[in-house]
């Protein structure tokens, strides 16, 4: 007979497709955690914005927030707890930002870890470069964006470099900042 605890450690693996250079996330969450909880994590440890909709796939099941005037066959990610939804390692969930750029993920339940009451979560363990900037274009539009910023004689480059500020690092990622940005969400 399997015992399984009511409340484990989950440490997932988000990876975005389709960018060079790879850029990935490695945290942890609590598996009772819904996918709405996940979905906000998600946004903080990619340096995402919250700024789009989104929407979750698994097991040929859709997550996410329905939409009255449009019914579809999207469940409601408020509803849906992780330990529900991923039951066991190496599974995996699709998780799509931004239908207009389709930033598309692949979140895989790395490891169930038990839980302890020191556990701080969610929690960012580790990570490799910056996530495209939000209205960028999707992967085709980050690509030309990268082009234009490194290349001072490309026709839009002062113009891109004012949009975003003024420079973009495509390999800064910053894990305390990370952290900061979860346990501000968390208090």
């Amino acid at each position: 007979m399997v015992v399984r605890s009511l409340r484990s450690i989950y440490q997932f693996k988000v990876t975005l497709h389709q960018v060079t250079p790879p850029v990935w996330r490695r945290f942890q969450v609590a598996s009772t955690d819904t996918l709405e909880d996940l979905h906000i994590a998600l946004q903080l440890v990619m340096g995402w914005t919250n700024a789009h909709s989104h929407e979750f796939a698994a097991d040929k099941k859709r997550y996410g927030v329905p939409d009255r005037e449009f019914p579809a066959d999207v469940h409601d990610e408020i509803e849906h707890r992780l330990d529900r939804v991923v039951k066991q390692e190496k599974e995996s969930l699709h998780y799509v930002y931004d239908f207009g750029d389709s930033w598309e993920h692949e979140v895989l339940l790395e490891k169930i870890l038990p839980f302890t009451t020191e556990a701080v979560l969610p929690l960012c363990l580790e990570g490799e470069n910056a996530c495209p900037l939000e209205d960028v274009g999707g992967p085709p539009g980050y690509e030309a964006f990268l082009e234009a910023v490194a290349d001072p004689s490309h026709p839009q480059h002062a113009e891109l470099l004012e949009w975003c500020g003024g420079g973009f690092d495509p390999t800064e990622f910053d894990l305390a900042l990370t952290n900061d940005l979860l346990r501000q969400y968390c208090d």
